[in-house]
């Protein structure tokens, strides 16, 4: 199972967050105990007022290659899995994300 979703222009990605993490980084996949693949990230930012989500969303931007306005938080506002649109073409951006970790 993967965290990426390929769709019409469009990159889905399930995003395990750590805020108040020590830094913003992108640190592996992982398959939780219930089958879901999720990409592992972690950020400096505290979770409230949004603060995590906005750090979570740059760095995804970053590691994809991307502008900020074209990465989405489209579920899990308010918990740690969340699930992230990335517009643009899906390959690329996955095989960036990839990349980045490690």
């Amino acid at each position: 199972m993967s965290p990426f979703q390929a769709g019409d222009g469009v990159l889905s990605v399930r995003v395990r967050l750590t805020p108040h993490g020590g830094r913003d980084s992108i640190d592996g996949i992982e398959t939780l105990a219930d089958g879901t693949a999720v990409l592992l990230a972690r950020v400096r930012a505290a979770a409230q007022n949004g603060e995590a989500n906005d750090a979570l969303r740059a760095l995804l931007a970053k590691a994809a290659g991307a502008p900020r306005s074209r990465v989405a938080l489209k579920r899990g506002a308010s918990s740690r899995i969340k699930l992230f649109e990335i517009d643009g073409e899906p390959a690329a951006i996955e095989a960036r994300l990839r990349a980045a970790t490690g």
